[in-house]
């Protein structure tokens, strides 16, 4: 690091990296290794280009700020890290000489008052789901029981054995639907909460895609095996997981790679409150992507992708986490996409 008088940047809360005349960092503080994921010594040296993607706006501020010979503010800048990480960020360049010309790029999070408004609409959509959900399982569940009886009525009248066989049919997914319906109906209350290990979760939603598509699926792990335990309903969590991950499974049609990965997340702020720890849970599968027109609306009831989709799973999988007191968030570009599912820890 060049000699910087009357500068503690080494101590400053504002991440600060230092370009030099060709663009490379010559220096990050350890506000910028937290804000950006990275260790310094990895990034030193290195052009900003190799460093973080989608570059454009932030290239374009060092631009004005030479031009000019005089601080620039970019106030919306989206940057990317080497971790697939889009960050929301304002940004100031400012030149300076000290013996050699640099930039000073400040750098300040925006992102989290837009996460806490994110959360507050997910947590109001979730109530608005959850009734809508009701509603639509008590108008379902009535209509097959007449179904069931009907089938039980007509399976007496028919003279041939082989075809009970289809009114068994009837009769067992009548039962299905009904089992559905009345967790739909079931209260909150009715959840078991007890101590649990999430990646006993994880091995069995792996366990069971696995077995639905054993060909050209591969599901890798990358846990963390210290995570602490968590308290929560075993059941509602594996639901949830095999939701997610069944869905990119048959995204990808049952050929890709998906990861699960585990790690804990530290002074986590989940829907308001702050947690000093938190597990963080990242499916991510390098299918087709979201398209873009669905993204806004993926949560919502009914909305699905696929023809064959009822567009369910992603709201089941929603409300049971606020259930958790966590949150469920997505990135997805054409290639990539990745789920993150944050539980708090007691």
């Amino acid at each position: 690091m060049p000699d910087l008088p009357h500068l503690t940047l080494e101590y400053s809360a504002t991440a600060v990296i230092l370009l030099d005349e060709e663009s490379r960092i010559a220096y990050l503080n350890p506000a910028a290794e937290n804000l950006f994921d990275a260790s310094g010594k990895n990034l030193l040296g290195h052009p900003l280009q190799q460093v973080f993607t989608h570059t454009e706006q932030l290239v374009n501020a060092i631009q004005q700020a030479i031009q000019n010979d005089a601080s620039y503010i970019e106030h919306d800048l989206t940057l990317g890290t080497l971790a697939h990480v889009k960050l929301q960020l304002r940004c100031a360049v400012t030149p300076l000489q000290f013996g050699r010309r640099y930039l000073l790029l400040e750098f300040y999070a925006i992102d989290r008052p837009l996460k806490l408004a994110r959360e507050e609409q997910m947590l109001d959509q979730t109530q608005a789901n959850r009734l809508l959900l009701r509603n639509l399982a008590h108008e379902i569940k009535n209509p097959l029981g007449g179904i069931r009886g009907a089938a039980q009525l007509l399976e007496q009248e028919l003279e041939k054995p082989a075809l009970r066989e289809y009114t068994q049919v009837i009769v067992q997914e009548a039962d299905r639907l009904r089992s559905l319906m009345e967790k739909l109906l079931a209260p909150q209350s009715s959840s078991h909460y007890s101590a649990l290990n999430i990646h006993e979760v994880l091995e069995r939603v792996r366990s069971v895609v696995l077995a639905e598509m054993p060909e050209g699926l591969k599901i890798k792990r990358d846990y963390d095996i210290s995570l602490p335990a968590l308290v929560g309903d075993k059941e509602q969590l594996i639901q949830t997981m095999l939701n997610i991950v069944r869905n990119a499974a048959q995204a990808m049609q049952g050929n890709g790679a998906i990861v699960m990965r585990t790690r804990v997340a530290h002074q986590a702020t989940l829907i308001k409150r702050r947690y000093r720890q938190a597990v963080k849970v990242e499916i991510i599968d390098n299918g087709p992507g979201i398209p873009m027109e669905l993204q806004d609306k993926i949560f919502y009831p009914l909305v699905s992708g696929r023809a064959d989709g009822h567009g369910l799973g992603l709201t089941i999988a929603q409300d049971f986490i606020s259930q958790h007191h966590g949150v469920i968030e997505f990135d997805s570009e054409p290639g990539r996409t990745r789920f993150t599912v944050m539980l708090p820890i007691p």
